[in-house]
């Protein structure tokens, strides 16, 4: 394990990497925003739980398959932008739904639209788990906090994307509880159809751009 400045600047920076809005904090919010803070959380964890994924695939070396081979980097990218692509469509084309943040009989409690959590946290999980750029990520950014007399290099990149993914929990759940808070606006309540669509088009977005990628790791 680093030293304790070395581990504390790594907590730092993986902390402002989870606060930089992408596919992942829009996911959050999306689901927030229409079901509530719990479903935001569920994909928030969702999404954590792909991120394991990508960690432990780096301990072993596929990620180091991915920054090498061009063809399973491509293979993964389709995958990943077929997901987002679908995503987004999907936004694009809901029909007008209630929010359901209105206020219950006794007028003190929320209630949110049902939504299947399982879902919900399954989508979280394909959105990091087939995206390769995850994967070439945590394989360029962990090492650099990994002393160079480590004995188990392996242990220690894994304890590190450990403490990654869990500092990410916090910050994922703040998105979806200041989602499901502005949730509550009259106004984001009427514009939601609207919102809905603007997510659609960036999801697409993000499809497009991760479709048009190339492998960071080649020249």
């Amino acid at each position: 394990m680093p030293e304790a400045q070395h581990l504390l600047l790594f907590i730092a920076a993986g902390l402002l990497l989870n606060l930089t809005p992408g596919p992942d904090v829009l996911y959050i919010v999306s689901n927030s925003l229409r079901a509530g803070a719990k479903a935001g959380v569920v994909a928030g964890l969702g999404i954590t739980a792909g991120c394991f994924v990508h960690v432990f695939a780096a301990a072993l070396g596929v990620s180091a398959l991915l920054a090498t081979s061009a063809t399973a980097f491509t293979v993964l990218k389709w995958l990943g932008a077929a997901y987002l692509l679908w995503v987004g469509v999907k936004l694009l084309l809901a029909r007008p739904q209630p929010v359901g943040w209105g206020r219950g009989a006794a007028g003190a409690h929320p209630t949110a639209t049902p939504v299947s959590l399982r879902q919900v946290f399954t989508g979280g999980f394909l959105t990091n788990v087939l995206n390769p750029k995850v994967a070439i990520f945590f394989l360029a950014f962990v090492p650099q906090f990994i002393p160079a007399d480590a004995a188990h290099k392996a242990w220690s990149f894994i304890a590190l994307g450990t403490l990654f993914n869990l500092n990410s929990i916090p910050v994922n759940s703040a998105w979806a509880i200041a989602a499901a808070w502005m949730a509550r606006s009259h106004a984001v309540q009427r514009g939601m159809h609207w919102l809905d669509r603007v997510a659609g088009l960036m999801f697409i977005g993000f499809g497009a751009r991760l479709a048009l990628s190339e492998n960071p790791s080649n020249p």
